[in-house]
């Protein structure tokens, strides 16, 4: 069980952590759990005040529940990922279940409202499991992160947040938070906090050079060594560029 986990979380084998130092300074902020009726609707408002691009992953059985809030996300320029169908662990189902139960069912009801089928995924809790990491690379990016919010719980002032999230971020960071706080061991009213410390840290960042962007640029110019696309995945479902 630990061996992915390692390969993954520790070395980055198989997986996208972080995008190249460029002189463009990028920087991804991504949110996972969502969507989420309250609070999905004021983050986007705040991205859009900041100008800044962002990538959701979210749970397939909530895009069902508020497919407007997919859309709305969507038409606003964000990137939309899968966060498997519900917010359970890997390493408790099956390989074979997780990729169509969770992750191509996910990217079939999303693509169903906006009409782009996702080609990004990222595991809840990051965790992956060998079989994972060998197949599901084949047809979706993995996308972790090198910058964890630590914003799931509501102890968790915005003022730590921001403290942290002013020390670690650097161009090229992928940013973890979370625009739900209704999965197992967060708090409900946590994303509140993350609102706060959010407004904070963009306010901050305004001085510095950066530019804001998805996952997918981001990392257009990254490459997992020795990944081969598969041919029988419908091109629409691919990454456009794979080459450095």
């Amino acid at each position: 069980m630990m061996i992915p986990v390692v390969m993954s979380r520790v070395l980055g084998l198989g997986v996208y952590k972080k995008g190249k130092q460029s002189q463009q300074a990028e920087v991804a902020f991504t949110f996972d759990d969502g969507p989420d009726p309250c609070y999905t609707p004021e983050l986007l408002d705040l991205l859009k005040q900041f100008e800044v691009k962002a990538t959701f992953f979210v749970l397939g059985s909530k895009a069902e529940q508020y497919p407007d809030l997919i859309r709305r996300i969507h038409d606003e320029g964000h990137q939309i990922g899968i966060h498997n169908y519900t917010h359970t662990c890997n390493l408790v189902i099956c390989p074979w279940k997780i990729k169509r139960q969770h992750i191509d069912r996910t990217a079939d009801i999303i693509e169903a409202i906006i009409g782009e089928r996702p080609s990004s995924y990222r595991p809840p809790w990051g965790i992956l499991n060998l079989a994972d990491l060998l197949w599901l690379r084949k047809s979706y990016q993995i996308v972790l992160w090198s910058v964890m919010g630590w914003d799931w719980k509501r102890q968790e002032s915005s003022h730590k947040l921001t403290d942290r999230l002013l020390r670690n971020i650097k161009p090229g960071s992928i940013v973890l938070l979370h625009d739900s706080g209704d999965t197992a061991g967060a708090d409900v009213d946590a994303p509140k906090q993350m609102l706060e410390g959010l407004r904070i840290v963009l306010q901050e960042l305004k001085s510095k050079p950066y530019s804001y962007v998805r996952t997918d640029k981001l990392l257009h110019k990254r490459v997992v060594s020795g990944y081969r696309m598969d041919q029988n995945i419908h091109s629409s479902r691919h990454i456009k560029s794979r080459i450095i």
